[in-house]
């Protein structure tokens, strides 16, 4: 299947980067304290970071490039640091999609994004996973009670920090620039796109202010609407 992007919108032919030479060209190349800021374990400034983040994106591909970035949330420390080399992120019930997972049982390299509320900078950590169903660690990542479906367990290869521009340039922490008005609420959005078959109230029900309760809980989607 042909993945080139197509439209009148798109760029032309001769204005595609396609070598490193070209993209250096027009971007430029780092300074060396930036070239070489990755480091290959974590430092206690790091291990502080992880401990309060309560959010990161996960980027993985599979064995044939094909990408997938999940968002995991937890309260804060939701991975586990288990040495300078090793951290854990838990599983929680979910969708069971399992799209960044099936790409590790291909391909082992992850990147991870990790997001301190209120902080502009954030954390990266590449490495290499794989997924665990228990270790004795899983104790100690409970949450109300119930422990992680599995963890990701990742050997550190690089970590190293963002600088705040991506945050500063979209104001993410101002809520005065907060634009969320008129847009189609989740359960609105599960109606027309994903769940069709599925009545608005049910819906409006599922994703209601019972929803937070159900976090941790392996709780079953609405039904199918019976037909007339």
């Amino acid at each position: 299947m042909d993945s080139t992007p197509h439209g009148p919108g798109t760029a032309r032919p001769e204005d595609v980067i396609a070598t490193a030479a070209d993209l250096e060209a027009l971007i430029g190349t780092p300074l060396p304290r930036i070239a070489q800021k990755q480091r290959p374990t974590l430092d206690p400034i790091d291990v502080e970071w992880i401990a309060r983040s309560p959010f990161l994106v996960l980027a993985t591909s599979d064995a044939e490039g094909r990408c997938d970035a999940s968002p995991k949330g937890d309260p804060p420390g939701l991975a586990r640091v288990l040495d300078e080399r090793t951290i854990a992120v838990p599983e929680r019930p979910g969708n069971k999609r399992l799209d960044g997972y099936r790409n590790v049982l291909s391909n082992p390299h992850v990147g991870i994004i990790f997001i301190v509320p209120g902080r502009e900078d954030t954390l990266r950590v590449n490495g290499r996973a794989r997924l665990v169903r228990d270790a004795p660690y899983f104790d100690d990542m409970r949450v109300k009670g119930h422990r992680p479906v599995l963890a990701l367990e990742v050997a550190v290869e690089e970590v190293f920090f963002h600088c705040a521009k991506a945050f500063l340039r979209s104001r993410l922490w101002r809520p005065e620039s907060w634009d969320v008005e008129g847009l189609p609420s989740r359960a609105q959005i599960a109606g027309a796109l994903e769940r069709p078959d599925v009545s608005r109230e049910d819906l409006e029900r599922y994703y209601g202010p019972g929803y937070a309760d159900r976090l941790y809980l392996d709780a079953p989607m609405p039904q199918a609407s019976p037909t007339a």
